[in-house]
């Protein structure tokens, strides 16, 4: 049955119909992968030419609301670039080890900066306080991240973001992790651009993968040197390598790197950014390890990248405001923040850890070599996280991460103490138990 009998498109114009559909999506009327009319059915329906509907259709394909399947018709995207996927609300009761997020005593108290920004000033000439690029360079630097040209954005997807629109069309393709960030993939989309799959293993993001990705077009790539999320793969020297030897063959296509877990990544940093790429970005946020309400990034990049990222900041929110910059500086110089830092990192290295072995004890593999997750490949991921609720447990169905990449749960660990890894692994062997009974493995 056609979306027309259960939601009434409208519309005397390819505007007016697109809008019609738009608020629907925007509504809920028309979840993820609702069909749409075929576009005579629904001109005759409206009363319009199909061209018209033709036309309607493509301005929703091309803003990423909905996709054509071929055969199977238009439907609603999976992800609507009208409304990003949102996790479900944690059931009362529940362990959260869905959201990602890092242990709140493990983050430095955050207080406002005595000085405050001065009266009327342009801000717009000065958009980087001094102090705050000198730390930030003796914070890349070490990792041998080439720290010529630096820039601030509002957190690492606001940057990434203004990189994509400013480099790439809408229908452009770019080359994305999967399973991957559900945050950048829905970005990808509501972008207009087209996400082609590249698989990642425990050495991050793979070489062959990448290849066939740009030879399908991508003119950009996202990828996580370490701490990949939701896979914890970490760049080897040898997959570094390889990673370059292909991308050096796309002088054109832009390298974005999001070193999210940055300081509280317990592997080392093997950069791309030191490889000798044309167009490259690398990207470190603060929220994992000073506070998520920090929306600040940082980002070395070659000249022509710096250019057109700052250009489009300054006809947007012009800078960071400078209040942010104070705060960020105040906290990175701080002795005891360094030290509260240094201790997050061994105390998610410690917990991801317990966790991968108890669960390889009861025979179930995982993947999580960095970062603050555990990604466990399942046959029937609601079987598992349904299983797993019964047992006072709330993970995060791989469904949201994934392309076309198998089915999996994420176990975000940060702030699972190792004794009760120890239940939570017992409590997964159970469900797998019950899983393979009811549903045949």
């Amino acid at each position: 049955m056609y979306v027309a009998t259960q939601y009434g498109i409208s519309g005397s114009t390819a505007r007016e119909i697109a809008a019609s559909v738009e608020r629907g999506v925007a509504d809920g009327a028309l979840g993820p992968g609702a069909a749409l009319p075929p576009v005579r059915r629904l001109a005759d329906d409206l009363g319009v030419s199909p061209g018209t509907v033709a036309t309607a259709y493509k301005e929703l394909r091309r803003r990423g609301i909905v996709v054509t399947r071929g055969r199977g018709g238009t439907v609603v995207a999976a992800v609507p670039a009208v409304a990003s996927r949102r996790p479900p609300k944690v059931p009362e009761g529940l362990r959260d080890l869905a959201g990602g997020h890092p242990d709140p005593r493990l983050l430095p108290t955050l207080v406002p900066p005595s000085r405050l920004s001065p009266g009327a000033r342009s801000h717009r000439s000065t958009p980087r306080l001094g102090r705050l690029e000198h730390v930030v360079r003796e914070w890349l630097r070490p990792d041998g991240v080439p720290v010529e040209h630096v820039t601030f954005a509002h957190g690492a997807l606001d940057l990434i973001g203004r990189l994509l629109s400013v480099e790439l069309w809408p229908g452009d393709a770019v080359a994305m992790e999967d399973p991957g960030y559900h945050h950048l993939l829905d970005l990808v989309t509501a972008l207009g651009l087209r996400s082609v799959p590249v698989a990642v293993d425990d050495e991050g993001m793979r070489a062959d993968a990448l290849r066939t990705a740009l030879r399908a077009g991508a003119r950009a790539v996202v990828c996580s040197p370490r701490g990949q999320n939701p896979y914890g793969g970490c760049f080897s020297p040898a997959r570094r390598a390889e990673l370059l030897d292909v991308l050096r063959d796309e002088p054109d296509v832009l390298v974005v790197e999001n070193d999210h877990t940055s300081a509280v990544a317990d592997v080392p940093l093997r950069s791309l950014a030191s490889g000798g790429l044309t167009r490259w970005v690398h990207v470190r946020t603060v929220s994992k390890f000073l506070g998520a309400d920090l929306r600040w990034a940082a980002a070395a990049c070659d000249a022509t990248t710096l250019a057109r990222h700052d250009g489009r900041l300054l006809l947007t929110s012009g800078w960071v405001s400078h209040l942010l910059q104070e705060t960020v500086h105040g906290l990175m110089t701080d002795e005891g923040t360094r030290a509260l830092v240094s201790r997050a990192r061994e105390t998610y290295a410690l917990r991801r850890t317990a966790l991968l072995r108890e669960l390889a004890g009861r025979g179930i593999a995982a993947h999580g070599v960095s970062g603050m997750n555990v990604w466990v490949p399942v046959a029937d991921e609601s079987a598992v996280v349904n299983g797993l609720r019964s047992y006072g447990w709330w993970v995060a169905a791989g469904a949201r991460f994934r392309i076309s990449s198998g089915p999996g749960v994420r176990i975000s660990v940060a702030g699972l103490e190792p004794a009760d890894a120890l239940r939570l692994a017992s409590d997964f062997a159970a469900v797998l138990g019950e899983s393979e009974a009811t549903y045949g493995g």
